[in-house]
Order: structure tokens, then sequence, then C-alpha cells
């Protein structure tokens, strides 16, 4: 989280505190508020991140431009680039220096290409119809940034001196008090929709940044693009009730982590899941990670079959799932700090190493696309004869049922879920022919099988 600058940990504490700190009429309020209602093509969409700089063999906007027919082909309908601005030098970390120590704003980093190159990228995306949003950095800049000619802009000490945020040493803190540097972020913001007609934004520790200044940006920038869509990295309700379309579904990574790695009941999803209910306003959409620039990589962390497990609810639960930079290749290349400031290209190779993960990627996002349920439907949870190791849920639209069912452990199952009815199996490579059986179930190692029926009325 927080672009490697701090463990995911002691992000959650923070943001425990800080949500323990709030009035519990405060937090009812936003729980009983109707989040704000994403654009359409975001609700259904699939998010591929990238970082330009190691996601082609040429590191730069033409090697991600050849390959947008690839992502489109895989099923990605959402591009999300790691910023691509100049990087600071001055503090930097590691070799090349992190892409979230941003030295300006308005520009380019030159080792990606042009101006003209970065236009053609997001032209040839939407040709293709896919989205492209970029990742921005607002609440603090590089040492070296331009905005650095404005000492005002900076947050400082009781001495004056600019400050860190935290202990990121290598970028300075912005001070959101001051109106001019409100207007100078929102100014910025709209040049990238207006110029180069990108689709919205991925928020760097949003939370971070005053509420209401990102509700101010967003009436502006919905004057240049109203389907604009803007992605919190943080786990705020109140932000997704006017400012941010989706935020990010940390606790739900953490919870299926702790099934997953350390054996924690597998019902730690299901609560972790009502818990968001209870807090969020209604309606809320959530960004599912099984893998970002943030964590150790899917494959390393979970294993083969279990990153497939892991896969398999991050595609099946509602929200918005997440691919990272070669995850569906089985690539294992580090990617966060200290990697995160070094060039690591992606292993494409890992394809001919790992077969069953592509193929088990192209056929979990094929189910999505598929069934509407899957992208819009309610969340229903369903017992089954082990929950400690099993997740059973129905996903409805009001047209069919899709019946999901996980084994999120590294033993066999064979049970019972509470199912019934005539249902059809529709799990990516099974047998067409064979007889579901439910209520019972059967489910391998770190099995994953989903049915389908018709929606009663």
């Amino acid at each position: 989280m927080l672009s490697c600058f701090r463990h995911t940990w002691a992000l959650l504490a923070v943001t425990a505190l800080i949500a323990a700190a709030l009035p519990a009429q405060a937090r009812r309020d936003v729980a009983q508020e109707q989040a704000r209602t994403a654009p359409a093509w975001a609700r259904d969409g699939l998010i591929y991140e990238l970082n330009t700089r190691t996601f082609s063999a040429t590191g730069n906007f033409a090697g991600v431009t050849a390959r947008l027919g690839e992502l489109k082909a895989l099923g990605v309908s959402i591009v999300w680039l790691m910023p691509i601005h100049p990087l600071g030098q001055v503090k930097k970390k590691g070799t090349v220096g992190s892409p979230y120590a941003v030295q300006d704003y308005y520009g380019i980093n030159p080792a990606y290409g042009t101006k003209e190159d970065f236009k053609r990228l997001v032209a040839e995306a939407h040709r293709q119809g896919l989205k492209v949003i970029m990742d921005i950095v607002a609440n603090h800049t590089s040492w070296d940034n331009v905005m650095m000619r404005t000492p005002a802009y900076y947050r400082r000490d009781a001495s004056g001196n600019v400050v860190s945020p935290y202990d990121w040493t290598d970028v300075a803190a912005l001070d959101y008090s001051n109106p001019a540097l409100r207007k100078y972020i929102t100014d910025m913001l709209v040049h990238w929709v207006r110029e180069y007609d990108v689709d919205g934004f991925r928020c760097d520790v949003a939370g971070e940044v005053p509420l209401d200044f990102w509700e101010q940006a967003r009436t502006s920038l919905e004057q240049v693009k109203r389907d604009i869509f803007l992605l919190a990295e943080a786990e705020r309700p109140n932000l997704l009730v006017r400012a941010f379309d989706a935020d990010y579904g940390w606790a739900m990574y953490h919870a299926m982590t702790d099934v997953i790695t350390r054996g924690r009941s597998a019902r730690a999803v299901r609560e972790t899941w009502e818990q968001e209910r209870r807090t969020y306003p209604r309606g809320a959409l959530h960004m599912r990670i099984a893998d970002d620039h943030d964590e150790k990589r899917a494959l390393a962390l979970f294993g083969e079959r279990g990153a497939m497990a892991a896969t398999a609810l991050i595609f099946t639960l509602d929200g918005i799932p997440l691919l990272y930079n070669g995850q569906e290749a089985g690539d294992a290349t580090e990617s966060r700090a200290p990697a995160l400031f070094e060039a690591l290209p992606v292993s494409w190779g890992s394809r001919e190493i790992h077969p069953d993960v592509p193929r088990f990627h192209r056929g979990v996002i094929g189910l999505r696309a598929a069934h509407v349920a899957l992208r819009q439907g309610s969340t229903t949870w369903l017992g089954n004869s082990d929950e400690e190791r099993i997740v059973t849920f129905l996903r409805g639209d009001g047209t069919e049922q899709v019946l999901v069912a996980i084994n999120l452990s590294s033993r066999p199952f064979a049970g019972t879920v509470e199912a019934s009815g005539d249902w059809t199996e529709v799990t990516p490579g099974a047998d067409a022919a064979r007889a579901p059986g439910l209520p019972a179930l059967s489910l391998e190692a770190w099995g994953f099988r989903a049915f389908r029926k018709p929606q009663s009325h």
C-alpha cells in the first residue's frame, strides 16, 4: 500500500485508529448513505495495472501500445498505468528511483517516450475499446519537483523545514491548507483529461489528502469528462460517498491471505465482507486484489495452486478485479520495495514454466465476462459442511444465479453445500455433461467450481 513506502500492516493500523477515533454516529451515517454510482464501464471492468518500465522488453510507451491487443484479448477493459512522470533524483531510493517520487506532474518520463507517444497509447487503447487510468501521487512530491520553487506548497515543521510524510524520506509532503496548491493539483488533473483524454485516475495515498479537495476536484473533472473514474488507494468509507467510485479491498486481501498462508478459518472471508457492508455506504465498490505492486507476488506468496484459488475468489466476488503486470503469466518477479526502485522486467517466459496459470486466468476471466451475475449481481453467502476451509456463495442478478465454491486449503474436500435445484456446472474446463450432484460437493486441494441456474421469480 501507499506505493511501498510503508508496510501494509502499518497502513491498516493507522486506518483502524482513524476509524476508531470517529464518533460512532458519524460512522453509522456513512454506512446509511448511498455510495456514488461508478460508470458502467468501471463496474463491469477488469483493471490491469502495469509498470511501463517493466511491462515490455523496450520498457516504454511503444512497448505498451504494441501489447494492448493482448490485454484486450485477455479480457482486460481498464489499463492502469503506474506513474509516468519524471522521477525525482534528490534523496531517491534504489538505482532508478521510485515512480511515486514525482519530479514534475506535467512532465513525462523521457525513458518512456514523448507526449505524442503517450497520446498515441491512449488513442490506440480507446480504438480497441479499452479505458486508460493514470496513477496520480497528490500527497507528496520528490525533493527536486518543480513545485519546490513555490515553498508555500509544502508542509513544514516548527523550524520551517519541509517535511516528509511519515518516514518516506525520498518525498516531501504537500500542504492542502494552501488554496493555491489545491488549484495547482486540480488544474493538473484536468490537464491530463483534457489534453490526453485519459479516463480517470488511481489516486495514491488518497486517504491522506483532504476529502473536500477530492470532492471539489471531481466536480472540475466531470466538467471535462462526465464518466470519469476515480480509484482511491485507501480504505475510508466516506471517500466513496461523493469523491471516489471505488477503493482498495485491502481487508479482504488480508483475510484471504491469512486463510491461505496462515491457516485462518475461511469464515474470515465472509466476516470481512459483512464488515464491509456494515461500515461502507450502500453499494460501495471495492477493487479486489490478489497481487499488486505493494504486495509479495501472488505466485511466490500463495504457491501456484493457492494463487489460482485467490484469483478465483477476486473474480467471482463482488467488486472490480485487478490483474498486475504479468500475474496472468505466472510471473513472480518481485516488484514491491526495494524492487520498486529498480528496473526488473516481467518474466513472460513464466508462461512455459507455469502453463496452468495463464490457462486458469483465461478461464476465470471468461467466466466473469459470460455472467452478468458475477459482475453486477448481489452476493448471498451459503453454508457448507466445512466452513473452516471452504467458501460458498451465490451471485444473482434477477435472471440467473451463479453458485461459487472455493477450497482455500491444501486438502481435498468432499461434503455438502446449502443448495438445491437444477444446476448446470459452468466451471472453466469442466465436463458440461457431468451432473453437478448438488448439494453434494467435492473440491480438489485449492479447487474452484461454479454452477449456474436461472433465477426463480
